[in-house]
């Protein structure tokens, strides 16, 4: 079984009975000769124990080496496009690659690849040795998405092609110019309005009318509320906005705040006060929130009811338990109702669906706008159903004091 180490103890145990044989043939005695036999014998088998063990100790394995991914394997884990390119030719690309250029495009001519003059005209030039800046590229994939292109060199002359997604930026900065342009045109539109009748007013024959003094200042006040309004809603949707990440964390009673936000708006005398509708289930748990947030919110949609409805209908306003600790808060009207490709667009700051309609009930367009973000401060969820011809209804869903909630 270990014939290298039979061999070896024999020959040492030859070894040890000749040195024996030597002591007694040299004139010792009988008694030196067995101390020099004995201790021998002894010292071959604790060195051959020791060898024995070391033979049966398996040897440690071999370090396990493992093998280095495949350049098809990186790119697979990158989540943008990319292509790697050799002499003008795409020699890989990874699947979100193929996925917006198509799945023939390894082995094919990179400019017919990304069918883009832009692309074209950097990928056909060599790159300089200072970084280039990136191409912008537009309709690739769909008309609305938007891609930034940037190249670099790699060793042997190939070029690596990463292209970014900037659809998402775009957007922001789209909403964002917009905004800005909204918001200059809707207080334009009322400061040129009285700026003109003061004007008017500066006339002696104008202005020593009393019919056309009061018509005048009537409108002029009427304007000079709208801008009101207008900034009022500009505050306090920024205020909001600031405040989106910091949680509310004080029980409100939305039963009792439904009831005083009708009192302020019989107050305030509104001619359809009288057709509020409360439909409130008892013991409603409060909801954790912002009570002027939530205020707010029921003014901009009991007012919404009541200037889309039609008079004589009621506005029903609902409070009622869900599953899960959740509140149901909906307000609904009778009016003429929302075509269904407006839905989308109606949280959409100074978007209209009926432009002048809404100017001339006072709106600004930002009522939903506001509600929007206040429900989701509240990690609450808004929901807007309508029908042509029948009304609409907005619903919201809050969890209760003390729920904790991820998702509604």
């Amino acid at each position: 079984m270990l014939p290298g180490f039979s061999h070896r103890v024999l020959i040492a145990l030859g070894t040890v009975a000749l040195a024996a044989a030597v002591v007694l043939l040299s004139g010792g005695d009988a008694q030196s000769m067995l101390v020099a036999l004995f201790g021998g014998v002894a010292a071959v088998l604790v060195v051959a124990i020791g060898e024995y063990g070391d033979a049966l100790t398996p040897a440690p394995a071999a370090p396990v080496i493992a093998s280095s991914p495949t350049l098809d394997e990186m790119l697979d884990a990158i989540g943008e496009p990319v292509l790697v390119v050799a002499d003008g030719r795409v020699t890989h690309s990874n699947a979100p690659a193929r996925e917006l250029l198509g799945g023939h495009i390894n082995g094919e001519d990179v400019r017919l690849a990304i069918r883009h003059p832009g692309a074209a005209e950097r990928l056909a030039n060599p790159i300089a040795g200072a970084p280039q800046a990136p191409v912008d590229l537009v309709g690739i994939g769909t008309l609305d998405q938007r891609w930034q292109m940037r190249v670099a060199r790699a060793s042997g002359g190939q070029r690596i092609v990463h292209l970014v997604d900037q659809t998402g930026s775009y957007a922001a900065e789209r909403m964002r110019v917009d905004f800005v342009a909204n918001a200059s045109h809707e207080l334009r539109t009322p400061l040129a309005s009285i700026l003109g009748y003061i004007e008017t007013l500066g006339d002696e024959q104008a202005g020593a009318d009393p019919v056309v003094r009061n018509r005048f200042l009537k409108i002029m006040f009427d304007e000079a509320r709208r801008m009101q309004r207008l900034v009022q809603d500009l505050i306090s949707l920024s205020r909001i906005e600031a405040e989106k990440y910091r949680l509310p964390d004080q029980p409100v009673d939305l039963a009792a705040l439904i009831g005083d936000v009708r009192d302020e708006l019989q107050d305030a005398q509104h001619v359809r006060t009288n057709e509020i509708a409360l439909d409130i289930e008892p013991g409603i748990a409060p909801v954790t929130g912002d009570r002027a947030q939530l205020s707010q919110v029921l003014h901009n949609l009991i007012g919404n009811a009541m200037k889309y409805g039609a008079p004589g209908t009621p506005v029903r306003v609902a409070l009622h338990k869900g599953s899960s600790g959740i509140i149901r808060l909906s307000v609904a009207d009778e009016g003429d109702g929302i075509a269904p490709e407006h839905i989308p667009r109606l949280t959409e700051r100074f978007y209209r669906v009926d432009a002048g309609r809404s100017r001339a009930a006072g709106g600004t367009g930002l009522g939903l706008a506001i509600v929007k973000h206040v429900v989701e401060r509240h990690r609450g969820r808004l929901d807007i159903a309508s029908t042509v011809g029948k009304g609409t209804t907005v619903s919201i869903l809050l969890p209760a004091h003390g729920t904790t909630v991820t998702k509604l």
